[in-house]
């Protein structure tokens, strides 16, 4: 059952980036490794038949290219955030999500949640496992100086972000 509305989630995204992007425009996707075998991953492979250049996480969907990340993030006209319950538990990942807001404010970049599993409130309230992931990385940081200033700037990211407009794929 969660397959068949994962296909249609998928299938309703992939339409909603051929209306916006009318040009076969880069797409960069930003997730979880808990994702990447399953849902990440068909929605990369559905984008990639549609002739979009996908980029996630170090290779190229459809070519297994090594790529630079920023510079992926950087030349993508969308960026699509999977969100789901352990998104938040690394550092480089918020950094990204910094990144991909900046790019959004600066360069018009379309930003696209996709709430996968996981309620919204709890990334824009840093509730239940995103409070957890933030408490985790203070204390991680208790020894850098600018800690205050980039657990704020991921707090501000994720609560931006977890007000744009996008999809929810709820439990079961």
């Amino acid at each position: 059952k969660d397959s068949m509305f994962e296909y249609e989630l998928i299938e309703n995204i992939v339409q909603e980036v051929e209306k916006r992007l009318p040009s076969r425009y880069n797409i960069f996707l930003s997730f979880s490794e808990s994702t990447q075998y399953s849902f990440t991953n068909y929605l990369c492979d559905a984008l990639d038949q549609e002739g979009f250049k996908t980029f996630r996480r170090d290779i190229i969907c459809g070519e297994n290219v090594p790529y630079q990340s920023s510079e992926a993030m950087a030349k993508s006209k969308l960026s699509i955030i999977i969100f789901c319950e352990n998104y938040a538990n690394s550092m480089s990942r918020l950094d990204e999500l910094v990144t991909i807001l900046d790019s959004m404010k600066k360069n018009n970049q379309l930003v696209w949640p996709i709430f996968y599993k996981v309620e919204p409130t709890n990334i824009r309230h840093q509730k239940m496992s995103y409070a957890e992931a933030m408490t985790e990385h203070e204390k991680n940081l208790k020894n850098d100086l600018n800690a205050n200033e980039k657990v704020k700037k991921w707090k501000s990211a994720l609560f931006e972000v977890a007000n744009l407009k996008g999809w929810h794929l709820k439990f079961g």
